[in-house]
C-alpha cells in the first residue's frame, strides 16, 4: 500500500496543482498531435488553435454543468470541485463542432485527425486526478493500492460510506483511512493503450471520420470497465452507473459511425487531401 501526498504548491495568491498542470498539458498535447496529423494528411491545421480554445471553454463548462445536474445542485457550477469527464467531453465536442461549422470545415475530417490526440490528452489528464487525490476507486488491499488521507475527499470510512454509498464498511471507525484502487492510474494506462491503437490506425483507408468512431467505441469501453472499480454512488440502473449508460451510448454511436464511414465515396472522401 502507498500513502498519497497531494501535488500542490502555493506561490503567493496562486495555487499550482497537479490537476491544473495535467489539464494544461492535456490540451497542449491534443493540439500538437492533432495539428501534426492534419498537416501530415495535407490539410490546413490553423483551425486547431481556435478548436483548442473552444475545447477548453466548452469542456470545462460541460464538466461543471454535468456535475451540477448529477448532484441536483446548479450552484455547484460556481464551485471549484466537480469536473466530470463525460460532461467535459460532450461540452468540448459541441464547442468544437461550432468552430468547425464557423470555419466551414467538416466534422468528419477534423474529428478523424483529432482522435489520437483526445486519447493522449485523456491519459495525461487522469494523472492530474491522481495528483489531487480525486476519482479514486473502491477499498482494496492489493500491492498497487493507495490510501488518500488528504484526497478530494479523503478515503476515510465516513466518506466512502456517506458520499459513495459503500455501506459494507460502515462498521469500521469513521475516521479510518482505507486503501483503494488507484483508478486514476488505471485510466491513464488504458488511455495510453487507446492512443497507441488509434495512432497505429491513423493511416486507415476508410472515409473521413471512421477513426473518430473507433475512438468513441474504445473510450466508451474503457469507461464502462473502469466504473466497476470506482467509488460511486450513482448506480441507478441496477449494477450500472450513469457513466456506464453513457459509455454504452458512445460505444453504439461509435460503432454506427464506423459503419457509416467504412467506405469512401464521392460524398465521403478519404483522409488525405487531394493534390
Amino acid at each position: 500500500m502507498t500513502t498519497h501526498v497531494p501535488f500542490s504548491y502555493d506561490f503567493g495568491p496562486l495555487q499550482i496543482t497537479g490537476f491544473g498542470i495535467a489539464m494544461l498539458l492535456g490540451f497542449v498535447i491534443a493540439q500538437m498531435s492533432s495539428s501534426e496529423e492534419l498537416s501530415r494528411r495535407g490539410w490546413d491545421a490553423e483551425i486547431m488553435g481556435d478548436m483548442t480554445v473552444a475545447a477548453v471553454i466548452g469542456g470545462l463548462l460541460g464538466a461543471k454543468v454535468y456535475y451540477a445536474i448529477l448532484i441536483g445542485d446548479m450552484s455547484a457550477v460556481l464551485s471549484r470541485a466537480g469536473f466530470v469527464f463525460w460532461g467535459g467531453l460532450m461540452g468540448g465536442m459541441v464547442a468544437c463542432a461550432g468552430v468547425i461549422y464557423w470555419k466551414k470545415q467538416t466534422f468528419a475530417n477534423i474529428s478523424d485527425a483529432v482522435a489520437p490526440g483526445l486519447a493522449a490528452a485523456y491519459a495525461v489528464g487522469r494523472t492530474g486526478c491522481f495528483a489531487v487525490g480525486d476519482d479514486y476507486g473502491t477499498p482494496w488491499n492489493g500491492f498497487l493500492s493507495v490510501a488518500f488521507p488528504h484526497g478530494a475527499p479523503p478515503s476515510t470510512v465516513a466518506n466512502l460510506t456517506q458520499q459513495f454509498g459503500l455501506k459494507a464498511y460502515a462498521d469500521l471507525p469513521p475516521g479510518e483511512v482505507l486503501a483503494v484502487h488507484p483508478t486514476q492510474l488505471y485510466e491513464s494506462a488504458m488511455g495510453l493503450v487507446l492512443f497507441a491503437i488509434l495512432w497505429r490506425l491513423r493511416d486507415h483507408k476508410h472515409a473521413q471520420g471512421w477513426l473518430f468512431g473507433v475512438y468513441c467505441v474504445l473510450q466508451g469501453a474503457e469507461r464502462f470497465i473502469i466504473e466497476f472499480f470506482r467509488a460511486k454512488d450513482d448506480r441507478v440502473f441496477g449494477p450500472l452507473t450513469v457513466a456506464q449508460v453513457i459509455a454504452l451510448g458512445f460505444i453504439v454511436t461509435g460503432a454506427v459511425w464506423m459503419q457509416m464511414r467504412a467506405r469512401t465515396s464521392a460524398t465521403k472522401p478519404g483522409i488525405y487531401a487531394r493534390a
